[in-house]
């Protein structure tokens, strides 16, 4: 191992090169100083390596790696061992191909499912993300590779994502939203962690040093590197001084304001000193971690692929099932659906991954010996309706025995850069389903989606199976759990709502052009389906699998749980099926103490076991007080209540297997907060009594400043100019060209593109001076606009 560069032998200047990235994707390397450069990459399913197209705008095509599940997926395997194994695969691809930092996993709440980006994070629930995200971590960074948490914190949404403020209560920013990155840190100890777009509270994340330092560092004890989102810094010296110590990309052009504020003395130089040291230690961990011999990323094609595939089958969710699955062999089968030959496997977006190969279901299915008759049904990219398509369908539907229909939301319907609008299926797809059930009654519907949506055909077909998004394997992997040859052993991750008006956030959900208020509080997905009584399509944890389970009476190890203590949960679980079974062990916590308005079910504990035919075994699932604890807010910090907690044994968070009780010695009895039982805060007047201040009133749209977007100053002269020669300077693919989810998040992203990001994404082309002409401009100042531009001669 390398000795400790100290970084504070180092110049003033050489500490502020450190700080900013050379390029798109690598730090600044000192050579002369024994300090190398470190090479960044996307990657939370895979690797989106630029390793020699590299442009500032990171549009450029990347290498071939293996694109496993995403998160949204591999999640609902609840399988920390399964999540590991695939970060650990991702951490040898990235030392085969010289990647230093894989920027992933991502971990952001599922607050609605509309979110555009909800395919790369892991669930709604803080406790189940923040330990997969541990699990990826430890499995990436058991390579030597570092991993980055992303995107920290209260980043729900991509409409307005790069200015947009989360205005969100103190309570449910500790509970919900920072939870599970507090359970990733502490449990993982991650090389980075990524600061977000957003403010919160009106402090841009990249700039709060009570989230970096006070809560980040001091708090979980993180050492590690906290890199910006790549254009999101929006004051340099106050992000070096809040905790915020690599600028990405490089070439934004902030060091002249780092040099001012240190000359001013509003720049601490041991701030400085202590971010180049962060940046140092981890470019020489890179350095000594490619010591080692790396792998060949020919030898790890085979073995990745076998991975994802076994990973996005037994990850899959059976919804329903009224017997027809597992298929039986010889069965004549209608394929319907172009998924079948084009199959939508991953989002798009910073981590969309140039698979090493793809397998569609129609191959894999004729592969396992079926007698195939297929049928599009519908265009792949758009689906546009056509009644054709579907009459011919029906069609061959009535002439199998079983008809498999695959469909699911198109690329250009979710995607980074933009939320979707409804959560509807396109019409195509529905009248599809409808048309086919109707010609065939042993229908089976394989879903490829990356977010919940609604079905209103669910109860007219046999059977449905969600895929979400399966990698580039998801062909092979959905015959193998429509086999059985892997159970589909999956479980949801989210609340799959009967109707979008039953979504909390949903009245809230994005916000206008500045703020977006999380009226709803903690009682977001199942926490406010249990706590209202509203009956969910599909619950938080429900998945059939295959075959049959019973559950013998739960016991509890204690009856007493004091702070900081442990108790056991334990029953006799029993496979009465005659093949193996996977049962998914929920854990849910009814606080009856009434020290504070809770949800009516929190998730508190699980565990995964599989068990051979006719197998029983005793599962234990561990509690924890420190599960039980909810945010204090007069004390700002965590509390644990006095009195009685059901602890609620379960199959998903509407059905209940049986219920053990403890007594809790917390130190709290009184209640904790200002009385409420009101769990949504609706009017004014609830919503500022539980900020505890006034609401804030948002930045207005005028004067135009830094933080205005290009989408914001596109009804002037300037903004009209400037978008048109934006949009043509973009270093856009042929392969982006070509795909309209690629094109809809490009455009979406330079209208919402902030006026500094013309300088922090353009690697010098566009400077702050010109920067601050456009505003003056675009604000009918010319005689200022013509001064700055002066100013950059």
């Amino acid at each position: 191992m390398t000795p400790r560069i100290d970084a504070t032998t180092l110049t003033t200047g050489e500490q502020l090169s450190l700080l900013s990235g050379a390029d798109f994707w690598r730090t600044r390397a000192l050579p002369e100083h024994g300090i190398p450069s470190a090479m960044m990459a996307d990657g939370p399913h895979g690797l989106r390596a630029q390793l020699e197209a590299t442009d500032h705008l990171g549009l450029a095509s990347s290498v071939a790696a293996t694109c496993f599940p995403p998160a949204v997926t591999l999640a609902s395997s609840w399988s920390a061992e399964l999540v590991h194994e695939v970060g650990e695969a991702v951490g040898r691809e990235a030392r085969a191909l010289g990647v230093d930092v894989v920027l992933g996993p991502g971990m952001n709440i599922k607050r609605h499912p509309l979110c555009g980006r909800n395919f790369e994070y892991y669930s709604e629930d803080p406790l189940l993300s923040g330990l997969l995200a541990a699990s990826s971590v430890r499995g990436i960074q058991s390579t030597g590779v570092g991993a980055c948490l992303k995107h920290f914190a209260v980043n729900n949404q991509e409409h307005r994502r790069f200015v947009i403020d989360a205005i969100v209560d103190e309570r449910t920013l500790h509970e919900l939203y920072l939870r599970g990155f507090e359970i990733a840190v502490r449990a993982s100890d991650p090389r980075m962690v990524m600061a977000a777009y957003n403010r919160i509270n009106g402090d841009h994340a990249t700039d709060a040093r009570w989230l970096l330092t006070d809560t980040l560092r001091e708090r979980w004890g993180f050492d590690g590197v906290v890199v910006s989102d790549w254009g999101a810094t929006a004051d340099r010296p106050a992000g070096v001084t809040a905790g915020m110590d690599l600028e990405m990309p490089g070439g934004a052009g902030t060091e002249p304001a780092m040099r001012a504020a240190l000359a001013d003395g509003s720049l601490d130089p041991a701030h400085v000193a202590l971010s180049a040291q962060r940046v140092t230690d981890l470019a020489v961990q890179a350095r000594d971690a490619r010591a080692h011999a790396a792998p060949s990323m020919a030898d790890l094609l085979d073995p990745h692929d076998a991975l994802a595939r076994r990973a996005a089958a037994t990850s899959s969710v059976v919804l329903t099932n009224d017997g027809i699955l597992p298929l039986a062999p010889g069965t004549r089968v209608a394929l319907i659906g172009a998924f079948a030959e084009h199959p939508r496997y991953q989002g798009s977006g910073s981590s969309l991954v140039t698979p090493t190969r793809v397998t569609t279901a129609r191959v894999a299915l004729e592969a396992a010996g079926f007698t195939v008759t297929y049928s599009p049904g519908y265009e792949p990219v758009r689906s546009p309706a056509d009644a054709a398509l579907v009459a011919q369908a029906a069609a061959v539907a009535a002439s199998a025995d079983v008809a498999i229909v695959m469909v699911g939301l198109p690329g250009i319907a979710e995607s980074e850069g933009f939320d979707r609008e409804h959560l509807a299926l396109p019409a195509q797809h529905d009248a599809l389903v409808a048309a086919v059930a109707e010609a065939q009654p042993r229908t089976v519907v394989a879903l490829s989606v990356g977010s919940p949506v609604l079905m209103p055909w669910r109860d007219d077909v046999s059977a449905i199976l969600l895929s979400y998004l399966g990698g580039q394997a998801s062909g092979g992997a959905l015959v193998d759990a429509l086999l059985g040859t892997v159970e589909p052993a999956g479980r949801l991750v989210e609340t799959w709502p009967a109707a979008q008006h039953d979504v909390a956030a949903d009245p809230y959900f994005p916000g206008d052009l500045a703020q977006v208020h999380y009226r709803e509080g903690v009682f977001v997905g199942y926490r406010h389906a249990t706590t209202a009584g509203v009956a969910p399509a599909f619950a938080f944890g429900h998945g059939l699998g295959y075959g049959a389970g019973t559950w013998g009476p739960a016991r509890v190890s204690a009856a007493i749980l004091p702070a900081g203590g442990t108790v056991t949960v334990s029953l006799d679980v029993t496979n009465a099926s005659e093949r193996p079974r996977t049962e998914v062990v929920q854990v849910y916590a009814h606080d009856q103490s009434m020290v504070v308005l809770r949800p009516r079910r929190e998730l508190v504990g699980f565990t995964r076991v599989t068990l051979s035919p006719g197998e029983t075994r005793t599962v234990e699932v561990e509690v924890t007080a420190d599960a039980l604890r909810f945010w204090d807010v007069q004390g700002h910090d965590w509390a644990l209540p006095r009195g009685t907690v059901q602890l609620e044994v379960a199959r998903s968070s509407e059905t209940i297997d049986s219920v053990v009780e403890v007594e809790v010695l917390g130190t709290t009895s009184d209640s904790a907060e200002p009385p409420s039982t009101v769990a949504i805060a609706a009017s004014d007047e609830q919503w500022a009594r539980r900020l505890g201040r006034a609401i804030p009133s948002p930045t207005p749209a005028r004067p135009f400043t830094r933080e205005s977007t290009l989408g914001d100053i596109g009804g002037t002269l300037t903004g009209r100019a400037l978008r048109g020669a934006v949009l043509r300077m973009a270093p856009v693919s042929d392969d982006d060209r070509r795909d309209p989810a690629s094109m809809a998040l490009i455009e979406r992203s330079i209208d919402e593109l902030p006026l500094r990001g013309l300088a922090q994404m353009s690697n010098g082309r566009m400077s702050w001076a010109v920067v601050d002409a456009v505003v003056a401009f675009a604000n009918r100042r010319p005689l200022r606009g013509f001064g700055a531009l002066l100013q950059r001669r």
